[in-house]
């Protein structure tokens, strides 16, 4: 616990592990014996709801989520989500219990409780939005394997669990490889739970939040000049280059081919089509064989992914994730075990909407990959021409 006295306001942080029984009954005894104005609580609305009702996923629109392109998003929130309720379940406590039982001890005694994170999607939309392709899919996989080791945790190790901020850890250590998540997800929420705590009202405040963030939330507080929070509440737009590199390759692809036609004939330039065909649909239509998705989903791989690669506005994940929603809508009983289901594999491809993550993941992948085989080709056979 840590207190800071600024401008005649007091603010007592409370750091707290995630998974930990320890936290929650400290930050029930500090709510109890400092009696502040209000509570402040390292939650969104989104995630407060998701934690106080067991059923958290079975609102989830999933076609306005592949609408606004917000698949991989999802993956990474559940993702982190199933790290964190592994780690939960060996220290036998509910990840989350510390933040509502400080939003219920505050109830109790009348004391209004704020909410103070930013909102979660904007989060992890501006974290996926600041990591390379090649970034986003090192760390998926990075993610993915981790939930298939069976870690077994010493005492000791349980011993140092409960004192931490297991998901603050996490990150940290991804910080090292993946500085933009580090940044994102600790960095600029310090700033913004700083500014938003200094914004409640009262001359006392409690705070709960993860021990990670408690220094920087302190060196945000101490500065006297207040923080604009716009600028982190917004998804960036993608980079000029990006977009610039998005039309770049269907563009040298049609280019290449309409060269071969005019230097080598028409035959030459059929080949090579026929080639970037196959190279993208072949691939993509595996990846969604390999998610077991519907017969008709891989026919639809093998047929869009030679056409959504000439264009940067949609993905064949997207396109053949939506038809797999569309054609096996997930059961309300699969969404409420997704995070359990997530850690097996058997759990992995059973759950439908799972099954509808790992169509969009391997049949986007099986087009990267035909992309990159099919430029190749049609580049070599340019150069040879």
């Amino acid at each position: 616990m840590h207190t800071a006295l600024v401008d005649g306001r007091e603010f007592v942080l409370i750091g707290t592990a995630h998974v930990s029984q320890e936290s929650a009954d400290l930050v029930r005894q500090v709510i109890e014996e400092r009696q502040p104005d209000g509570v402040c609580i390292e939650l969104d609305e989104g995630r407060y709801e998701a934690l106080s009702k067991p059923q958290r996923f079975d609102g989830l629109d999933l076609r306005q989520i592949i609408k606004k392109r917000q698949l991989a998003t999802l993956t990474l929130n559940l993702v982190i989500a199933a790290y964190q309720r592994s780690i939960g379940a060996q220290l036998g406590v509910r990840p989350g219990t510390e933040l509502l039982e400080g939003a219920k001890a505050a109830e109790e005694r009348g004391i209004p409780v704020h909410l103070c994170d930013r909102e979660v999607s904007i989060t992890l939309r501006r974290a996926w939005s600041a990591l390379s392709l090649w970034k986003k899919m090192l760390l998926l996989s990075t993610l993915f394997a981790g939930l298939f080791e069976k870690q077994e945790l010493t005492e000791e190790d349980l011993r140092e669990l409960r004192k931490a901020d297991v998901l603050s850890n996490l990150l940290v250590e991804m910080g090292e490889a993946f500085p933009g998540i580090k940044r994102v997800l600790i960095d600029e929420r310090d700033a913004y739970l700083a500014e938003k705590i200094r914004q409640t009202e009262g001359n006392r405040l409690v705070a709960v939040v993860g021990a990670g963030h408690v220094q920087g939330i302190l060196g945000w507080l101490e500065r006297p000049e207040p923080i604009d929070l716009e600028p982190l509440t917004t998804v960036p737009d993608a980079s000029n280059t990006l977009r610039w590199l998005g039309w770049a390759v269907p563009a040298v692809i049609v280019g290449s081919l309409i060269v071969i036609f005019m230097q080598q004939g028409m035959d030459a330039a059929r080949d090579n089509l026929l080639f970037w065909i196959v190279a993208n649909g072949v691939p993509a239509a595996i990846g969604a064989a390999l998610a077991l998705a519907n017969p008709l989903v891989i026919l639809t791989a093998l047929v869009s992914a030679p056409l959504t690669s000439l264009t940067p506005v949609i993905g064949v994940g997207y396109v053949t994730g939506f038809l797999q929603a569309w054609l096996r809508p997930p059961f309300v009983h699969e969404l409420s075990s997704v995070l359990d289901d997530l850690g097996s594999m058997k759990g992995l491809w059973g759950n439908r909407l799972l099954r509808i993550l790992l169509v969009f993941a391997l049949t986007t992948a099986g087009s990267l990959l035909g992309t990159f085989v099919g430029l190749s080709e049609i580049l070599s056979n340019l150069a040879d021409g």
